[in-house]
């Protein structure tokens, strides 16, 4: 198995430093979970609403000025396409997300706003990376991979330090909402002292499935329907599995129902709002479903969500 680079907790180190120079850290705040206490990393509380600001940044600003001028190319729900169209309009660099027609309209119209062209897509019915591949080939582009890219993977794992420097040690344990596994990957190099707890929807545990049988693992065709549009990649990569085999604790899900409680919780005793994908990790900790600790840090990973939809969970108790 053969990859561009492998990321290393040295870029982690420098992405921490980068990111530093124009954002500020993320609050982490205390929580108290079922009696006992525990901390949040509110990374909802981003410029764009998500970590995902993170990756992009470090790897628009790693690309060379010959590649900066050929553009970029990414796919993603919502929170990877804000961050790499905010990372490029900073930097001066045309950038073209694939994006689901399905996508969150508040999604569609915040990447749009950041002045990214959108190049949408059917879902299901249109493979995402079939459709990237031909839009980088007809653009002369750069692919900006939301989680399989290592420059990503090192920019996301920039939390992990922030928290670590925020807490004044390593946490314990770092419970992380996961998709494709980029943000997991990070922090597992970040704090390799740490346990790290990757949460998923049901049906959507593909990284948790992956490292159970040793190999990528395909999401079912009839795989069930989930409000975590941010957590629902078909499949891990060869990149992600690699970091995290042997790394991570055995994969938890969460239902539907777990994640709107997860929602109210954090709006009721946070005061943030999270969008369902951005809550995947705190309803594992609250359903019971992973360990927490006074040195356990739960990651709220994006606050991107519909009006409508976030005032209906908040009254449909």
């Amino acid at each position: 198995m053969t990859f561009e680079r492998l990321p290393t907790r040295d870029g982690v180190v420098a992405a921490a430093g980068s990111i530093a120079r124009i954002l500020p850290a993320t609050p982490l705040l205390p929580a108290e979970i079922a009696g006992t206490a525990c901390h949040v990393k509110a990374e909802s509380l981003q410029p764009i609403g998500s970590f995902k600001i993170r990756g992009a940044w470090w790897r628009l600003v790693n690309l060379s000025p010959e590649e900066r001028a050929r553009g970029v190319v990414a796919v993603s729900s919502g929170n990877h396409a804000q961050g790499v169209a905010w990372a490029a309009r900073r930097l001066g660099i045309r950038a073209a997300i694939v994006m689901p027609r399905d996508a969150p309209r508040v999604k569609l119209a915040a990447t749009a706003e950041l002045g990214a062209e959108l190049v949408l897509y059917d879902r299901p019915g249109e493979d995402r990376d079939e459709v990237a591949a031909r839009e980088v080939e007809r653009r002369g582009a750069i692919l900006v991979h939301a989680f399989a890219n290592p420059w990503v993977i090192e920019g996301q794992g920039s939390a992990g330090v922030e928290a670590a420097t925020q807490l004044g040690r390593a946490p314990s344990r770092l419970i992380v909402c996961c998709g494709g596994g980029g943000l997991a990957a990070g922090l597992a190099l970040a704090c390799p002292d740490s346990a790290i707890h990757v949460v998923e929807p049901d049906g959507w545990n593909m990284v948790g499935k992956a490292i159970a049988a040793g190999e990528i693992v395909r999401a079912a065709p009839d795989a069930p329907p989930t409000i975590c549009d941010a957590l629902r990649p078909d499949t891990t990569k060869p990149l992600n599995l690699a970091l995290l085999r042997g790394r991570i604790e055995p994969g938890v899900t969460v239902t539907d129902i777990e994640v709107r409680e997860a929602q109210r919780f954090a709006f009721a005793r946070l005061r943030l709002v999270l969008e369902p994908g951005g809550a995947a990790a705190l309803a594992a900790a609250l359903a019971g479903k992973v360990p927490v600790d006074e040195d356990t840090v739960v990651m709220l990973t994006g606050g991107n969500v519909d009006a409508r939809a976030f005032a209906q969970t908040l009254l449909d108790r």
